[in-house]
């Protein structure tokens, strides 16, 4: 998946200061103003959120969204906190904040796969999770999405951490190896390799999703929200399938309406940036868009378990839901 900011969620139990949504009066004709957390700058992989806005699907729901790219938005704990109703997030956080005791449910599935992959050179030949023993491995840090997904592979080929060595290098995951700083390199599928093709460096690449299913990107709401507004969730539900299917069908036009969205995309390569889109439309395809996969949630919560980063399972019933699925 794109590469998002996502930390692990550390001190959840923090005074959270005021954030809050506007709200028009309760009847039909009214709309809600909506800040959404999105946990990144705005970017192409974004599209289906574009394209939803721009098409009036959203505006047909009675929901006006303003996206929230600050860095500084801890999305998820400002949901448990009841101080927004939706934000973009992983299901590693969500297990996380549960673990924590934060009230949070995913909702809503965007991506279907996890979409991380490992980049090495060529010649390492590297092409199994096997032949990652021994090996130095470049990622922003023991954090995160690239970390979650690091592990899960290495897992998957019953390695463990302590057969590789993990080097943080911040997100500068192109850079270093295209200095040869590290030879490998923990990235999004939807990014890293393609830049690094685009700059004429060869690489071989293992896909989490290739070995493991796990819980990736979707719309995070609260307990709160599901039992006070549920038809407010619906319609986030609806509105955003609707633009995730037109992205799916159209990614030319999806690409032209992120122009409107993302400011610096006409400066870039397109043949690139639609290689982004494609990309990452091959991990939201679905037979039913939005549909949280029960096992990608319990090979999640294993693994957390795993790595040591909840002491005990999560009790899945609480955080996930099918029930707002189109």
């Amino acid at each position: 998946m794109f590469k998002k900011l996502v930390y692990l969620m550390l001190g959840l139990g923090l005074i959270l200061s005021a954030c809050t949504s506007s709200q028009g009066g309760n009847d039909a004709e009214a709309v809600r103003t909506i800040k959404l957390p999105m946990g990144y700058i705005p970017n192409i992989q974004y599209a289906p959120f574009y394209v939803t806005v721009d098409k009036g699907y959203f505006a047909e729901e009675g929901i006006e969204i303003e996206f929230d790219y600050s860095f500084e938005t801890d999305g998820v704990a400002l949901v448990g906190a009841g101080e927004l109703p939706f934000a973009v997030a992983s299901g590693e956080q969500v297990l996380l904040a549960r673990s924590q005791g934060l009230p949070v449910v995913y909702a809503f599935a965007w991506y279907q796969q996890f979409p991380i992959s490992i980049i090495s050179a060529p010649e390492l030949n590297i092409t199994t999770p096997a032949d990652l023993s021994g090996q130095k491995i470049g990622l922003p840090g023991l954090f995160g999405a690239n970390y979650i997904g690091l592990q899960a592979l290495l897992f998957s080929a019953d390695l463990s951490p302590a057969d590789v060595t993990m080097d943080a290098i911040g997100f500068n995951q192109v850079e270093a190896f295209a200095s040869r700083q590290t030879s490998i390199v923990v990235g999004y599928a939807a990014n890293e390799p393609i830049v690094l093709a685009s700059q004429g460096f060869a690489v071989n690449e293992l896909r989490v999703a290739d070995y493991v299913q796990l819980t990736a990107n979707g719309i995070v709401s609260s307990e709160i929200t599901i039992k006070d507004e549920p038809e407010l969730v619906k319609s986030m539900a609806r509105a955003l399938a609707r633009g995730i299917a037109d992205t799916i069908a159209n990614p030319d036009e999806a690409y032209e309406i992120s122009l409107k969205f993302v400011e610096n995309l006409k400066d870039q390569d397109k043949a690139v940036q639609m290689q982004v889109l494609n990309t990452s439309i091959e991990f939201w395809r679905a037979e039913q868009i939005g549909f949280s996969d029960p096992q990608a949630w319990e090979n999640m919560n294993d693994l957390l378990v795993k790595m040591e980063l909840i002491p005990e399972p999560v009790d899945l019933s609480k955080a996930f839901t099918n029930e707002f699925v189109p």
